[in-house]
Parts: C-alpha cells; structure tokens; sequence
C-alpha cells in the first residue's frame, strides 16, 4: 500500500535529463539528414549533366553523319539547349522526321529560382570559350550549374 502523498510521476530532474538526451540526439541527426540531402541532389546533379551532355553529344553525331542539315558558319553544336527538345529534322528520312535528343531539359538541382525553365536554370559554355571561363555563345558545347556551392567532394558544382 502506498503512503497518502507520495505521487507516481516523474521528478523534475528525470524530466530535464530526458529532454537533454532528447536535444543531444536532435542535434546528431539535423546534420545527418542535411548531408543526405545535398548527397541526393548531388545524384540528381550528376544525372542531369550526363543526360544533357549525351542529348548535345548525340546531336553533333548526327550532325556530323549528315542527318542534320549543314550550314557553313555552325560546328554542328546545338543553338540551345531548347533545340535538343524541339528536334531536327532528319535529312537521311524521305519523310524528313524529326530526330529527337531529349524529351525534356532537366533542372539544375541547386538553381533555386523555380520560375525559369530547365535550360534557364544552367550555365552553357559555347564551342568558341575556353573551359577555364566559360561563356555562351553562337552554341552549346557543354552546359555547368551555375551553383556557387561546393561538393561535399570539395569541387564547386560549376567544375563538376
């Protein structure tokens, strides 16, 4: 039988010790969870680059077998990224179908602005710059992120 006063619960100090665990633990897990983000959006990143970069390699392959009209002043590199959607006409065709690159251009994960389109949110680099500055021009010879943020491998996402 139990005293007349003695109460069940909790005392102060078993309180406060489990809401400091509780604050340790919480602390241990935000940065777990933010690395597991940016990791993810880095994937996403990686994954963009490599479809882009195939849709404009590909299109200066058909370019250079002939399937896509010539023109004297172009090195075959698309005009924009937009043109990698839009398709070409394939000069091989009787019919002149399309030929297509890309059924979309993909997002850059890091760009934040969500009120530019997919080939907005990239920086392109033209055949005629250099890779150590990069700048657009008549074509697009290689797209970048235009994030300043670096990689958790310590490259800056414009060099990835």
């Amino acid at each position: 039988m139990m005293a007349q006063g003695q109460g069940r619960g909790f005392t102060l100090i078993e309180l406060l010790v489990t809401l400091a665990i509780l604050a340790l633990l919480g602390t241990l897990v935000v940065p777990v969870t933010q690395v597991t983000m940016q990791r993810q959006q880095e994937q996403e990143l990686r994954r963009a680059l490599r479809e882009i970069r195939h849709g404009i390699d590909a299109y200066k392959r058909a370019y250079d077998e002939g399937r896509i009209a010539r023109s004297l002043n172009s090195n075959g590199y698309p005009k924009s990224l937009e043109q990698l959607v839009e398709g070409a006409s394939d000069m091989r065709s009787p019919k002149r179908a399309k030929i297509f690159f890309l059924r979309r251009v993909p997002r850059d994960p890091f760009n934040p602005n969500s009120d530019l389109s997919g080939a907005q949110t990239w920086g392109k680099r033209s055949y005629a710059s250099e890779a150590t500055d990069p700048r657009e021009g008549e074509d697009v010879y290689d797209v970048y992120s235009t994030s300043d943020r670096v990689g958790l491998n310590d490259v800056p996402y414009r060099k990835w």
